[in-house]
């Protein structure tokens, strides 16, 4: 699939329309359109910003023979700007500017007659001018389009697009008096990679859009406006009781699918948490599920799956997430998964039978130092020389220093202060493969599953190493690094159980929508990145379910810094143009949209808009910048449950700090 973000013109618009809600309802504020392309963009600008919309003439100067590339451009008042750079590197000669700048001022006169109609140009002397187009590459039309705004002495000049390199932004922005860029996607080709339909704009199309924002009473294009996208999703919301659907409603989304992933926009959300629990539940006492993995590390997850197994010397289910120290360790020693795993626990003893107990699993790969040590461990029972070995392979990552798993390493590769560790852990993780045969032959299921188990924390070495390396290369490298590993992790775990049962295994995955909604519906997948829904529809097509939850507003368990304490904070109301803020306009408490069963409500889903995402940190002074992104909520997920208003999780060691909470006098503040 297509790494596009928007689907065309007009939704592109209605995107860049949220980044733009300052702007909204004031009497000196203008939206010039740069034709042709710019124009459906800049017509949902208006319409949302309930002003006027003109058109702004501005031609690109292409190089002949290779037309694409902008030599320069001109704009209406005579203003030309060149491109140095290119007319110097190609040796284009004045006479040859000439000749394409009158080519293009002829074709530029045309359009200014044909668009306008007789229309005087705007008075923008002394007001706001928002310059938008349908995206930038080098940005020279919208350079000569600055420059002759500047001649006609607005108070302000803002230029928005959809998608732009970052580069282009900065240089535009020591020029105009703010830029506002939906995406600017990196390594950027080109601005038709940022749509799924880029189909060329008419000149009909343009005066039919110019026309009707003629025709509006108030000066903006009118709007098909929220209210029916409301009405729409309204009709298609179903039932939930406190985020959970009925058994009948929750048995059909899942059908026979084996990967059922349940998402959540934080993590540290009481709502999420209880609600796929409960489904959870559900689908391993009456769909046959196996197994619960989740965005936890492989050995502190796995403590747990021997204590719900009744393996462990931990008495308690408190006990068994003791293995949870590492920051933010609310995720998992909360009250909603100490109930969880004692129910576990509790299910487990009653059904007896090893092969149908249901187990608890970790996918994340934070945990080298760990991993490493429970290798060690493994070997120290069943082979005393391999464990030697295993303990000087991995004595290696003691040099380092630090007590953070893994920081200090990324840190000291990244920088040159030390060398890769890659040679020893691969070379442990062969030696124990090579022997995996050996070892499992001696106590039947519970040898193999403890191999299984060892044998995953030595790939998870091998992963982490690679992940703390690149870490501070790049956020898509490593993200990519850490989601793929997950996704092994997970296929690998459904190959294992599928063998101690006899029967393909299925499970439930628990992680951030982040994770879990199909990155090539977002901004972050033109840019590059995957994640685990994507692949985990890739590797099972038709056979997984991506279920998010949301949230309009309430209150969190996050921590203002990496580290920090835990803090219950209140959730500022979801920003305008969000799909939290359309879907808190149905007015429900709670409810949840099927896609494939509504139809009208996907669509108008796959719109791009804003999206919330709070993770172990919230930063509500950055809102914007910090946990929004841009996606297509009906492309990323099968199904969202949404819920109104939720409530912060509640740590297992709830502090003086938590239990104060922050007071919600701090919102709703300008973000």
């Amino acid at each position: 699939m297509s790494e596009r973000v928007f689907r065309d013109r007009r939704d592109a618009g209605r995107g860049l329309a949220g980044l733009l809600e300052h702007y909204r309802d004031r009497d000196d504020v203008v939206v010039l359109g740069l034709p042709r392309g710019g124009i459906p963009v800049a017509y949902e600008v208006a319409a949302a910003l309930d002003a006027p919309l003109d058109v702004f003439l501005a031609r690109k100067l292409g190089v002949p023979g290779r037309e694409e590339l902008a030599m320069g451009a001109i704009a209406s008042g005579g203003v030309l700007v060149l491109n140095e750079d290119v007319v110097a590197g190609l040796d284009i000669s004045s006479e040859t500017i000439r000749e394409v700048a009158e080519r293009e001022s002829r074709e530029l006169m045309r359009r200014e007659e044909a668009y306008r109609e007789g229309r005087p140009m705007p008075e923008v002397s002394g007001k706001t001018v928002i310059l938008v187009d349908d995206g930038l590459a080098t940005g020279s039309s919208m350079r000569a389009a600055v420059l002759a705004q500047r001649r006609l002495e607005p108070a302000r000049i803002v230029v928005a697009v959809p998608a732009a390199p970052s580069s282009t932004c900065a240089e535009l922005e020591l020029e105009v008096d703010e830029v506002v860029c939906a995406m600017t996607p990196s390594p950027f080709f080109a601005v038709g990679a940022s749509y799924w339909d880029f189909t060329q704009t008419t000149d009909e199309e343009v005066r039919d859009l110019l026309r009707a924002a003629a025709r509006a009473p108030t000066g903006g294009a009118g709007k098909a406006g929220p209210s029916s996208e409301v009405a729409v999703i309204r009709m298609s919301a179903a039932f939930v009781d406190e985020g959970v659907p009925p058994e009948e409603t929750l048995f059909g989304l899942v059908g026979d699918a084996r990967m059922v992933l349940i998402g959540e926009a934080s993590h540290g959300t009481h709502e999420f948490y209880a609600a796929r629990a409960e489904m959870t539940r559900r689908l391993i006492e009456r769909r046959g599920f196996c197994g619960v993995a989740v965005d936890a590390d492989w050995p502190d997850a796995y403590r747990v799956n021997r204590y719900v197994r009744g393996r462990s010397d931990d008495v308690t289910a408190e006990e068994a997430l003791r293995g949870f120290e590492r920051f933010p360790a609310w995720m998992w020693r909360n009250s909603v998964v100490l109930d969880f795993v004692g129910w576990l626990r509790e299910r487990n003893d009653r059904v007896g039978d090893e092969p149908r107990k249901a187990g608890f699993y970790g996918l994340d790969l934070y945990g080298l130092r760990r991993s490493a040590q429970e290798v060690v461990s493994y070997l120290e029972r069943v082979d005393p020389e391999a464990a030697a070995r295993a303990r000087e392979r991995y004595s290696c990552f003691d040099h380092v220093g630090g007590g953070d798993d893994g920081q200090s390493y990324a840190f000291a590769a990244a920088f040159g202060a030390g060398e890769s560790r890659e040679r020893e852990v691969v070379a442990q993780l062969v030696d124990l493969q090579r022997r995996a045969p050996e070892y499992a032959r001696r106590d039947g299921i519970l040898a193999e599953d403890e191999l299984f188990y060892a044998e995953r924390n030595a790939i998870t070495v091998q992963a982490a190493e690679r992940y703390y390396r690149t870490m501070f290369g790049g956020r898509v490298t490593s993200w990519n690094m850490r989601d793929s590993h997950m996704v092994d992790t997970l296929e690998a775990l459904a190959a294992h159980l599928g063998r101690l049962r006899g029967e393909p295994a299925k499970i439930v995955v628990w992680a951030h929508n982040s994770h879990l909604g199909d990155a090539r519906a977002t901004e972050f997948g033109a840019m590059g990145q995957f994640n685990v829904g994507q692949l985990v529809r890739e590797r099972y097509p038709g056979n997984c379910r991506l279920i998010g939850l949301t949230t309009y507003t309430g209150t969190v368990t996050a921590a203002d810094d990496w580290d920090a304490p835990a803090d219950r904070r209140v959730v500022r109301p979801a920003l305008p143009n969000s799909v939290e803020a359309l879907l808190h306009q149905v007015g429900s408490k709670e409810f949840l949209l099927w896609f494939d069963l509504a139809p009208p409500a996907a669509e108008a889903l796959r719109a791009a808009r804003l999206e919330r995402a709070i993770g172990v940190v919230y930063r509500p002074e950055t809102e914007r910048q910090s946990h929004y992104l841009h996606a297509r909520t009906g492309d990323e997920f099968d199904a969202v449950i949404y819920l109104d208003e939720t409530r912060a999780l509640e740590p297992l060691e709830r502090t003086a700090r938590w239990e104060r909470g922050e007071a919600p006098e701090t919102y709703p503040f300008a973000v």
